[in-house]
């Protein structure tokens, strides 16, 4: 949560979210217009991007260098893609691709996953844990886990009873949290083995479509935003896997006073009382915008950012105390100019996915080669630069430096 990534009709912007004043933009790009997927590989030189102009084409940058690394086709368009230091994953609308991510060798593909039209998946940042999941179903709320790094798949969990809506994994790869398309209900499970470790209830009155979910690095707080104008925070009490180099500022725990009034009260009514209540909230001023939602430490403070699809950040405080309703105090243009540029949602969202019948028409099952400069199609080094094995562990897909990640507490 140090950096942000914008897809746009012109290409693609990198921007770096160190202070709260100033928006720094890292790098921006013009070479390939309307980009719908660009993820970045922590705050390294290493992007990933899927234009609308070759919706079946991942494209591997060093942007640093200005070169492409490599670039891999698939056979139908890609719908998400997820990435740590050890795995890239590639989401189509029936299988998954697991790469190497050191040097881009195809590893697994999942075929005929369940149909997935919004490329559904999570992967955890953590690479010691690279767990994946995705949706085991496309009727009810189950969650296959996958291994990433043993290749195996790891358990389902029987989640919700609808379809699932969202996903995501805690820094460490322990938990996972989820939703399902009515968004009444989010739940957090342990990782690898899927016990039910908490439930928090959004809203009883009205369904939403959850489009974000993430936790706060020490995983004391869940945030969940939603196509409604309201963000929720959760606190997840009861911690047994505090860490002493976690931020202290995103400690804290409710007031007593409300703790010792839920000890009087019968246990499902104090069950209920702990599941309804957010922690903290955000009131955005707009409403049915997809958006996606962060918990950051910026400038040795714990911030709510949200980030809406009409390219504008916002930056709210977040008291780690008491919680309540958060402060914005800084609201960002990421387009530029200052001009609103006209708002096409689209550009922000996956393409349409081609049918089933489509797909299976088609005769390649693997991805295919189309250019990969000095890459063998085993992926090892065959022609062109060689890149320093210390820029990136052992592997020749390299970054600058090791400076370049962030250290990961495993």
């Amino acid at each position: 949560c140090s950096s942000l990534a914008i897809g746009t009709t012109t290409g693609y912007k990198l921007f770096s979210l160190s202070s709260v004043e100033q928006l720094d933009q890292v790098h921006e790009s013009n070479e390939i217009p309307d980009v719908y997927i660009v993820e970045r590989l922590f705050s390294s030189s290493l992007v990933v991007v899927v234009s609308h102009a070759k919706p079946q084409q991942m494209n591997v940058y060093h942007f640093k260098k200005g070169t492409e690394i490599c670039n891999y086709s698939y056979s139908s368009n890609i719908l998400s893609i997820r990435l740590n230091r050890q795995r890239l994953v590639v989401c189509l609308e029936e299988s998954i691709y697991i790469h190497n991510i050191k040097d881009m060798k195809l590893l697994k593909t999942i075929l005929d996953t369940p149909p997935n039209t919004t490329g559904l998946c999570a992967l955890s940042i953590n690479h010691a844990n690279s767990y994946l999941a995705y949706p085991g179903s496309a009727t009810s709320g189950e969650i296959a886990l996958y291994d990433g790094n043993t290749l195996k798949t790891a358990c389902t969990i029987p989640a919700h009873d609808g379809p699932l809506a969202a996903l995501a994994f805690n820094s460490t790869g322990s938990k996972l949290a989820s939703a399902s398309e009515k968004g009444t209900v989010i739940r957090v499970f342990s990782i690898p083995g899927g016990q039910k470790l908490y439930e928090f209830r959004r809203g009883m009155k009205r369904y939403v479509n959850i489009s974000s979910l993430v936790f706060s690095m020490d995983s004391q707080f869940l945030c969940a935003s939603s196509n409604t104008e309201t963000v929720h925070v959760f606190k997840l009490e009861h911690l047994t896997d505090s860490r002493p180099e976690e931020p202290p500022t995103w400690s804290g725990y409710m007031g007593k006073m409300f703790q010792a009034a839920t000890n009087y009260l019968p246990a499902q009514v104090s069950g209920m009382m702990n599941q309804d209540r957010a922690f903290a909230t955000v009131r955005l001023n707009i409403s049915g915008q997809r958006n996606i939602c962060a918990l950051s430490t910026i400038q040795k403070l714990p911030r709510l950012l949200v980030t809406t699809s009409d390219g504008h950040l916002y930056i709210y405080n977040l008291d780690p105390q008491d919680g309540g309703e958060c402060v914005l105090i800084k609201k960002h243009s990421l387009l530029g100019s200052g001009k609103m540029e006209e708002n096409k949602e689209n550009d922000l969202r996956p393409p349409l996915p081609q049918s089933y019948a489509a797909t299976v028409a088609r005769q390649s099952t693997v991805p295919s080669t189309s250019t990969m400069p000095g890459y063998s199609e085993d992926g090892g080094a065959l022609r062109g630069e060689v890149i320093p094995e210390h820029e990136f562990a052992t592997g020749p897909v390299c970054l600058d430096d090791e400076n370049e990640f962030p250290p990961v507490s495993i």
